[in-house]
């Protein structure tokens, strides 16, 4: 059953197609999300986006009518669903039914549709000397790509609280390398996203160099602390998420504090090639790497971007 939607502010196709310079031969790329109750992500995800491909490109739905629409929104297209008040794993496969379904109408008028949850941000790495909008425009897309999954932990003791007005990764300087977040962001034909958009379904995966896609759901221990208190997202199955996140903390602060991390260049290397390859026998449009626990450090190219 297709969810209501209440249209806050959201452009004509004319309007939007306006904003775009054609002359500059770029594509038209635009990036939507799906939130509820959580202003602190969604700032930066607007600050983040809205530089890489301009605020009236973004796409905004918020995950019920009781939710209050931040003055900060202004100038991007906001969109209210009626709330998916069910069990996580239903609920993630209702969210990405409708995020496909969107993705599906905005594809009649944009070249490519990035699709992300809050907490997570797709990048060029700065080294090409491209934003993410020119390298997206020079990539050949099928169906769909990804970037390489970077799972931001906290180094305990060495890192504090999360200060957002600051950039998150000149305060968090490492990362897991996790297939679970190379997920199939970016569409250029109409497909069908899998449940927190980590698959897309009947199709492969194409796992692009030097993209990337950095998760920061679980950086900041006090503020996964205080979601271990919400008792909506508890009585949604969210707590196992939230310690699997928790776990993300704990291996980036052993492993850092061992001094086992690899070499950045090692690790995107060797990694990116056996998500591409690599597939598990039961999820064959889900890349793998048999287990490998590969923390990095972030080199500091990529500090100022988000």
């Amino acid at each position: 059953m297709p969810f209501k939607k209440q249209i806050i502010t959201e452009k004509t196709a004319s309007e939007n197609m306006a904003t775009e310079k054609k002359a500059d031969g770029l594509k038209k790329i635009c990036a939507l999300t799906m939130v509820r109750n959580d202003e602190f992500f969604l700032r930066k995800w607007i600050s983040y986006y809205e530089k890489q491909l301009g605020r009236e490109n973004l796409y905004i739905y918020f995950d019920g009518t009781d939710q209050v629409i931040p003055e900060f929104t202004k100038g991007t297209n906001v969109l209210v669903c009626e709330h998916i008040n069910v069990d996580v794993k239903i609920g993630e496969k209702r969210r990405a039914k409708t995020l496909s379904e969107e993705a599906a109408r905005l594809l009649d008028r944009y070249d490519m549709v990035i699709g992300t949850d809050v907490d997570e941000f797709l990048a060029a790495d700065p080294a090409t000397g491209m934003g993410l909008r020119e390298f997206l425009s020079r990539q050949k897309i099928g169906n769909t790509i990804s970037g390489l999954g970077m799972d931001v932990g906290q180094v305990l003791e060495q890192e504090g609280d999360i200060d957002p007005s600051r950039p998150y990764l000149r305060q968090r300087k490492y990362a897991a390398v996790y297939p679970r977040y190379s997920k199939p962001s970016v569409l250029a034909t109409k497909c069908r996203w899998g449940s927190g958009i980590h698959r897309v379904k009947g199709k492969n995966f194409h796992i692009v160099k030097d993209l990337y896609l950095f998760h920061f759901g679980g950086f900041d221990f006090t503020r996964l602390k205080s979601k271990m208190t919400d008792q909506e997202l508890l009585d949604n199955g969210w707590g196992r998420h939230m310690r699997k996140r928790a776990a993300t903390i704990y291996a980036v602060t052993d492993i850092v504090n061992r001094g086992g991390t690899w070499k950045w260049n090692t690790a995107t290397k060797v990694l990116r090639r056996m998500q591409q390859l690599c597939r598990p026998i039961f999820a064959w449009n889900k890349p793998t790497v048999f287990g490998i626990k590969a923390i990095v450090e972030i080199p500091e190219r990529f500090r100022d971007l988000i």
